[in-house]
């Protein structure tokens, strides 16, 4: 069974409104703030919305359900420690963003380490998006060939071609509003679907919970290291996940600078966390729904990769016109995805590795004729790695980030608590934090929940230690950030 004719017209609809949605908003891009900042003129709750959508991806919505459907709902585990790392991040990291006109998140490491440490660490950022974006996008191939029984390349070049459109024309105004009507379309698929399973399951949501056993269990006290979702490694690996990726990670660190104020930014980013909570405790839930009907349904298909339950189901299940929805839901937060890491890749790419600058009108419309530029560029790049196959999507690329983001959180740290930090330390730590990563993951077993911790850890010590034959350098170090 595919998508019917009046399916299909819901998604084109959608795909044409949203990505002429976010090219009206050219007409406020004059320069650099207000195409990577969106003038900073943006609510906080339209950015926390942003945040939200950013985080969330069609790997996220697909695979959430996968993973409750084949074990049950202890991912919820890792993100409470979600929630746990944007207070840290408010007390830790938004205070230094908010002392300079920042347009990056790396531009507070040239003011501790220098240019050079500058560039490494935009580096790190623009290959690890790179890829991680990539395998996102390779997500919505396939929800594309469940749907309509097709290859999956096309529908990347479609997804990346109207995105890079619209985040070429409107930059980081566009993004983030186009976030805020994806974000509500996505939810309102969700929702959508988790009452027509409740309707589909006998008894209702009492036959969910005789029929789901132990689907229904949360915590797991168990210490373990090679095991991905348990309380220790969901509570200290997600704090430490999240502290790399909301503090320190350009995409994440974009929307906190646009933000108005920096009491606007804190009250975005743990807005945020109550929303992401919600959000994926629903398609959890969903996950086991979907376990319970096909458990009781007498044909019900095997499926070999989780990842395409859930889109079997809005298929083959959903009603005419429902299922239109939920996939232009689905491919929504595709388009979410892809737009921030263009918009937030291409700020990077222009400030952290030139020293363009300009107040004329004219230097401006120059910058942002090259932001244009350098935004296509990487809309190709993207689309190219979307081509690839990663396998299981959410954890492919959760597992790549977690790679590098440990390097980057110690840099952060080592450059705001120890004032004796210098930057020939910083990097010989931030080598070897990427050094023994890799090593963990090709030569041992740890859960890829405990990456970032063991990485941070590692490029913290190594850094210190490398950094006591040197004087510290830079303009912000742990006491000026206290005196503020």
């Amino acid at each position: 069974m595919r998508i019917t004719s009046i399916d299909f017209a819901i998604l084109v609809l959608y795909l044409a409104g949203i990505t002429l949605f976010g090219v009206h908003f050219r007409r406020r891009q004059h320069g650099l703030r207000d195409y990577f900042l969106g003038g900073r003129a943006a609510p906080w709750w339209a950015l926390a919305c942003s945040i939200v959508a950013t985080e969330t991806s069609t790997l996220t919505i697909i695979s959430t359900p996968g993973i409750a459907y084949t074990s049950n709902l202890g991912f919820l585990q890792l993100v409470t420690g979600y929630l746990i790392a944007r207070v840290v991040i408010c007390l830790v990291l938004i205070p230094p963003y908010f002392r300079g006109e920042f347009y990056t998140a790396y531009q507070l490491i040239e003011k501790r380490f220098g240019r050079r440490m500058k560039s490494f660490a935009a580096t790190i950022f623009l290959a690890t998006r790179a890829l991680a974006e990539g395998v996102r996008i390779s997500a919505i191939g396939k929800v594309v060939s469940v749907a309509f029984g097709t290859g999956d390349r096309l529908s990347v070049i479609v997804i990346t071609l109207l995105t890079l459109f619209y985040t070429f024309e409107g930059g980081m105004t566009a993004v983030i509003w186009t976030d805020v009507l994806q974000l509500a379309l996505y939810l309102t698929g969700s929702v959508a679907a988790f009452f027509l399973l409740l309707h589909k399951i006998p008894l209702g949501w009492t036959g969910v919970a005789l029929a789901a056993g132990s689907k229904l269990h949360v915590f797991d006290f168990t210490f373990s290291l090679t095991r991905s979702y348990t309380f220790w490694s969901g509570v200290i690996g997600g704090t430490f996940l999240t502290m790399a990726s909301h503090g320190t990670d350009q995409t994440m660190v974009q929307r906190l600078l646009a933000a108005r104020t920096e009491r606007d930014s804190k009250a975005a980013l743990l807005a945020s966390g109550v929303i992401i909570f919600v959000q994926f405790a629903l398609f959890l839930v969903i996950g086991v729904m979907l376990y319970v009907f096909y458990s009781q349904l007498p044909s019900a298909p095997s499926f070999a990769d989780p990842d395409r339950i859930f889109p079997t189901f809005i298929v083959r299940e959903m009603p005419v016109g429902l299922a239109g929805l939920v996939l232009a839901a689905i491919f929504a937060v595709a388009m979410s995805n892809a737009s921030g890491s263009l918009n937030s890749m291409a700020s990077s790419s222009i400030i952290d590795f030139s020293e363009l600058r300009g107040s004329q009108a004219e230097d401006q419309a120059r910058l942002l004729r090259l932001s244009r530029r350098v935004t296509l560029v990487w809309g190709i790049v993207l689309g190219l790695f979307g081509m690839i196959h990663w396998g299981p999507v959410l954890e492919a690329g959760l597992t790549i980030a977690s790679i590098t983001y440990g390097s980057m959180l110690g840099l952060f740290l080592l450059g705001i608590w120890n004032h004796r930090a210098a930057a020939r330390g910083a990097l010989i730590g931030m080598l070897a934090g990427l050094a023994v990563m890799v090593a963990v993951k090709f030569l041992t077993s740890l859960a890829w929940t405990w990456y970032v911790l063991v990485g941070t850890l590692v490029t913290f010590a190594v850094g210190s230690l490398a950094s006591l034959a040197e004087p510290p350098t830079g303009e912000i170090t742990p006491k000026t950030i206290e005196g503020r």
